[in-house]
């Protein structure tokens, strides 16, 4: 019994230090899964983006309606229509008119008759009165002859010009009752796709009343130029430009940008929303291609490029702390905090300065719980990236 007992002393001690180590082992902190890049060379550009969603909207549109009131008699075009300039959209009633218009051009054409007819009776009394003349020189022709001759070409000369002068009144009644038939065509200003028609062929149409706008008959829009409005926040827009490069994005196309330039900057803030002032920013496309399967109304976002940083060192800015500072991933598998000079910054890269050298890995995940200074960690397999 004596010897026994060192025995179990010696064994108890060995199952208490094992158990303090299996403790150990299981309390110790789980190495934190971190998603890292590489700190690498490329292009950084400084941008400033609209603060909400802009509108593609065409170059030219407009909302338009007969200048005068009445029943729709031919509706040519439907929605969705491609029209050349001058093609008719929409005519009222207009057989009144359009009798008026075939009796003007009978008058004119009976007036034009006319002043020939007066003319070459004209021309004739001329041509006689000289050879009156003529022969008054060799004493055939007596002088009597000669004044009744000469007046009677002068009076039919006036007749001459009475009758163009009649042609001239018949043209311009002409030219009224023209216009007043115009007045009853709906023609289209511009060479366009016809958005939205507003009436059916029997119904009436009225003009707008003054200070009471109404939906227009025919709805028109070029779609063959089209560009981005987009509202910029007060703070940036000062430093935006006419003729900036931007970038234009849409939720419609996800996964392309389209190049653009800025073609215009509102010279006034908008103060609709009194928390958040406004300054309207429109940018052009590029390439007209690019707007070959867009629409006027599709919701999309700019942004104005200030300044490009070519082949310099840049990290996601993702990656990028407050107080311009990184979590950096260890060959020894500890994060380690690390601040850094940063240059041009977007949403999407920052440039880094000094602090960093290329291949360097940051941790973008730095919203995950345990990401800290001196932290184990393992890279996240399961990120997909």
């Amino acid at each position: 019994m004596i010897t026994r007992r060192p025995k179990l002393f010696i064994s108890l001690i060995v199952s208490l230090a094992l158990i303090a180590a299996l403790v150990l082992w299981l309390g110790r902190s789980k190495p934190v899964e971190v998603i890292v890049r590489n700190a690498e060379t490329g292009l950084v550009q400084d941008t400033v983006a609209n603060t909400r969603a802009g509108t593609i909207e065409a170059c030219r549109r407009a909302g338009i309606s007969p200048s005068i009131g009445g029943q729709i008699a031919k509706l040519p075009v439907k929605e969705g229509d491609a029209v050349k300039a001058g093609q008719v959209l929409m005519e009222l009633w207009n057989e009144d008119q359009t009798a008026q218009y075939a009796l003007a051009q009978s008058e004119e054409k009976s007036a034009r008759a006319q002043a020939r007819q007066a003319c070459v009776v004209a021309e004739v009394a001329k041509r006689e009165a000289e050879r009156q003349r003529q022969l008054q020189k060799t004493g055939l022709s007596s002088e009597e002859v000669v004044d009744k001759t000469d007046g009677d070409a002068r009076a039919k000369q006036a007749a001459c010009d009475a009758a163009n002068a009649s042609v001239e009144v018949s043209q311009a009644r002409l030219s009224v009752v023209e216009a007043a038939l115009d007045r009853t065509r709906l023609t289209a200003p511009f060479a366009g796709t016809v958005a939205e028609v507003n009436g059916e062929v029997g119904e009436f149409v009225t003009p707008s009343p003054v200070g009471i706008p109404t939906p227009p008959a025919v709805d028109l829009m070029d779609t063959s130029c089209l560009y981005v409005s987009a509202p910029m926040d007060e703070v940036d827009a000062p430093e935006i430009r006419v003729g900036m490069p931007a970038l234009i994005s849409m939720d419609s196309i996800p996964d392309r940008k389209f190049d653009g330039r800025v073609r215009r900057v509102a010279p006034y803030v908008l103060e609709t929303e009194k928390q958040a002032r406004t300054v309207d920013v429109e940018v052009d496309f590029l390439c007209p291609a690019d707007c070959a399967n867009m629409m006027p109304g599709y919701s999309a976002d700019i942004e104005v490029i200030l300044r490009s940083q070519e082949s310099t060192l840049r990290i996601p800015t993702e990656a990028l702390l407050e107080g311009n500072k990184v979590m950096l991933f260890g060959s020894d598998g500890v994060l380690h905090e690390r601040g850094v000079e940063t240059g041009l910054s977007n949403w999407e890269w920052t440039e880094v300065k000094s602090g960093l050298a290329e291949g360097d890995e940051v941790v973008v995940s730095v919203e995950r719980e345990g990401v800290e200074d001196g932290a184990d960690a393992v890279r996240d397999t399961d990120s997909g990236d």
